[in-house]
Order: C-alpha cells, then sequence, then structure tokens
C-alpha cells in the first residue's frame, strides 16, 4: 500500500476533496490531534485501488474549518465528532448537530468530554435532575463483583 500526504490551506480543503473524488478516490476518515493548546492537526483520509492519499491541515482551535460534508456527505459524521470531542467548528456542514451527536443536551459540552455531570456539580451548580448516588462509579471490587441479569 502506497501512501501520500498533502498539507492544504482552509481555503484549498473543499477544491482538494472534490478533485479527489471526481479521481474515483473514498473518503475513509478524518484524523484529529491536538498540537498544542491552541492548535489542531487533521488528516483527511482517502482511498482508491489501496492507494492512500492524506490531506493534511493544521488549524487554530478558535477558527472554523470549512467541511467536505457537501462533497464527501458522509464526513459530517466525523466533522461532528471532532466538534464534540475537541471543539473545533466546521462551517457549511451537511447536518450540524451542534454539539450533539454524542453529548445529550443536558450534558456540558467541552472539548474532550473533561467533564462529567458529577465532576460539575461542584463548579456550575447542582448536577442535573434525576442524578442520584446510584449513578456514581463503582469501586474496582464492586465492578468486579456486580453480577449482570
Amino acid at each position: 500500500m502506497r501512501e501520500e500526504i498533502t498539507a492544504v490551506s482552509a481555503e484549498a480543503l473543499v477544491g482538494e476533496a472534490a478533485t479527489l473524488k471526481v479521481l474515483g478516490y473514498r473518503l475513509v476518515t478524518l484524523s484529529c490531534t491536538e498540537i498544542d493548546a491552541d492548535t489542531l492537526d487533521l488528516l483527511y483520509h482517502f482511498d482508491k485501488d489501496l492507494r492512500m492519499k492524506h490531506l493534511r491541515l493544521t488549524a487554530p482551535k478558535s477558527e472554523a474549518v470549512p467541511s467536505i460534508s457537501p462533497v464527501y456527505f458522509a464526513a459530517l459524521l466525523v466533522e461532528n465528532e471532532i466538534q464534540d470531542f475537541f471543539g473545533l467548528r466546521f462551517e457549511g456542514l451537511a447536518v450540524d448537530y451542534g454539539g450533539t451527536l454524542y453529548l445529550e443536551e443536558e450534558a456540558i459540552k467541552t472539548p474532550y468530554c473533561r467533564f462529567s455531570l458529577r465532576t460539575a456539580e461542584s463548579a456550575d451548580g447542582p448536577a442535573a435532575p434525576g442524578l442520584d448516588e446510584s449513578a456514581a462509579p463503582l469501586s474496582e471490587g464492586a465492578a468486579r463483583d456486580r453480577k449482570i441479569p
């Protein structure tokens, strides 16, 4: 399998993705990695006949990135996932879940989902309605001994 990585700017991203689609490449997925406190590295993975091509976009967290979902509709899922987990915004998403692809509206929305409802209780007031002590995580021993019906 041969691979090729091409650095792209945010302005050129959608055009490069469209070119790959015309050439018969399929979108495999996207990867996102935090480089530092202000920057993310996005890798768009494409495949054709066991040949991988990757587009690399380095983006500031504070700026929105253009969505490739108008070109590859399936990209909307992983782009929404990146919004949920990393807080990066995508402009022009075919379907934008607004940070609730995986998170419920009552959940605190932060990059990487770093805070649970339980840990947010002390910082932001009471926990969400219906959250009681039975929702607390089990100790290692209790989890091991618990029988699932």
